[in-house]
Parts: structure tokens; C-alpha cells; sequence
């Protein structure tokens, strides 16, 4: 069982949220917006490329847009392989957490 590092879990977590709009800058705004820390493009870019290679995300194309000067956008979905990872992080995780005292959290 691989488990996730805790940026590959946000981003997995934000594509899924995100659904059809999952591309880099709304992954971006997300992981921001819910871990309330500065993430750059660069480290989104390099963990998307990672969970791809670990056939964790899968990505397309979509069609050019004329607001972005004809750029084609590259749209993120979570593969059955990310979802199972995430389910084996959340699990390890729980079982770490099952028993802890005296730490308070919501």
C-alpha cells in the first residue's frame, strides 16, 4: 500500500471537489483557500505530475479559450487508483489518530 504525501492528498481531495472545472489555478485556489497556506503553481504543477505518473490522476485537454489567448486549459479527473490511495491514506491516518488524548480538534 502506497500512501499519499499530505500535497498529493489535497490536490486529490481539490480535483474531486472540483469536478469538471479541476484545472491548475481552481486546484490552486482550493488547497489554498481549505489549508489557509501559501501554495505556488509550481508545486501544484510538480504534484499533478507525480500523481500522473502514479496513474493516480488522469488529464486532458479541453478546447481554447479566447480569454486565455487561445490556450487550451488541461482538466485533472481522479482515476480509480487515486481514489483507492486516498481511501488507504484516510484509513492510516484514522487508525494513527484512534486513541490520541488531550489534543482537541473538530
Amino acid at each position: 500500500m502506497k500512501l499519499l504525501t499530505r500535497a498529493e492528498e489535497f490536490i486529490l481531495l481539490a480535483i474531486w471537489r472540483l469536478g469538471e472545472e479541476a484545472y491548475c489555478v481552481p486546484i490552486l485556489d482550493q488547497v489554498q483557500e481549505v489549508s489557509n497556506k501559501k501554495w505556488t503553481l509550481g508545486s501544484i504543477y510538480i504534484t499533478l505530475h507525480r500523481l500522473e505518473n502514479k496513474n493516480f490522476v488522469e488529464s486532458e485537454l479541453g478546447k481554447p479559450t479566447a480569454e486565455r489567448g487561445g490556450k487550451s486549459k488541461r482538466f485533472y479527473t481522479v482515476t480509480s487508483a487515486g481514489v483507492e490511495a486516498l481511501r488507504a491514506t484516510r484509513m492510516v491516518e484514522k487508525a494513527m489518530w484512534d486513541g490520541i488524548q488531550g489534543i482537541v480538534y473538530e
